[in-house]
């Protein structure tokens, strides 16, 4: 079947009507099937889909994937995201040891030369999960030694000795998500915190293994543009090399509404104040999230620090 066009969320009589730019080529649906039957194949979980994410056809059409690790349900209750969230007192599942080998084994059979992963955030681990993140990534390296990985974690409560774990695992990219301006911080994010995050990314910055560092966020939820300035600022001085900026989509009915439907040349506006900020690469756009297209902007970082260094 060729292309479909004109994907949107479950959403509110009110949120459905988009308008023109949030209309999505999202592949064909022959590939993204034979996508989905590998995940399965391999008892992979992937945020394309508990999230779900605009991009997932186009994505699953070039057997592309972001992994997702530690199950299917978080223990946090962001006001974003589509992800399961545990219900109070809820016991979640141990860890699968066998995953890390599972997602280094269907990255091969993807093809994959660069391969994300992330996880829900389950804060009732002791690490938060660090060292699962760290056995993926050895996983990978012995599996594709010369694929990339990009790692987006949570902030793992703001543990730096659990962060360390995952740097001296030596990932591509390490990706922590601020989600949103400080402002917005806590109606979306109530078990997060702002300046935390921005910790997170500055002592990922200050690792001297090469990690590009990188985070991303949300807009049409309440924002301004000087607070957007502001967390732009504060991104750049925080040491991120990539920043991506995208369009926040309501999942549910049960989700934070959508402020505001920000259009395409706005976007185009977000990148060059990241890039005042000191940003190296920037993806902003109304369908961009985290990890879409996550190869290319790590390539443009190091093909930059390369010249740099001439």
């Amino acid at each position: 079947m060729d292309c479909i066009w004109g994907w949107k969320p479950k959403v509110t009589d009110a949120d459905d009507r988009l308008p023109s730019w949030l209309r999505v080529k999202i592949g064909k649906q022959e590939q993204s099937r034979a996508t989905q039957e590998l995940l399965r194949r391999h008892a992979l979980n992937t945020v394309c889909e508990n999230a779900r994410c605009p991009n997932i056809g186009e994505c699953f059409s070039r057997h592309t994937a972001t992994f997702m690790l530690m199950g299917e349900t978080c223990t946090r209750h962001c006001r974003f995201c589509a992800v399961k969230h545990a219900a109070l007192g809820e016991k979640l599942d141990p860890l699968d040891a066998d995953e890390p080998r599972r997602v280094a084994e269907a990255a091969a059979d993807l093809g994959l030369e660069f391969t994300v992963v992330t996880s829900v955030t389950r804060d009732d681990l002791a690490d938060g999960g660090a060292a699962h993140f760290a056995r993926t990534i050895r996983a990978m390296r012995e599996r594709l030694p010369a694929a990339g990985v990009e790692v987006l974690t949570p902030d793992f409560q703001g543990d730096e000795e659990a962060l360390d774990v995952v740097l001296a695992a030596e990932p591509t990219v390490f990706n922590h998500n601020v989600e949103t301006v400080r402002e917005m911080t806590s109606v979306l994010r109530p078990q997060a915190d702002y300046e935390r995050s921005l910790q997170v990314l500055t002592s990922a910055a200050r690792n001297t293994s090469g990690t590009v560092v990188k985070s991303g966020f949300m807009v049409g939820v309440g924002e301004t543009d000087g607070q957007l300035r502001c967390l732009l600022d504060d991104l750049g001085q925080a040491g991120c090399d990539i920043v991506t900026i995208g369009q926040y989509l309501r999942p549910t009915r049960q989700h934070l509404p959508v402020d505001r439907y920000v259009p395409p040349e706005q976007f185009d506006e977000y990148a060059q104040w990241a890039r005042a900020a000191g940003i190296a690469q920037v993806s902003s756009g109304p369908f961009v999230r985290s990890s879409y297209r996550a190869g290319e902007l790590a390539s443009a970082v190091h093909e930059s620090r390369e010249i740099g260094d001439e």
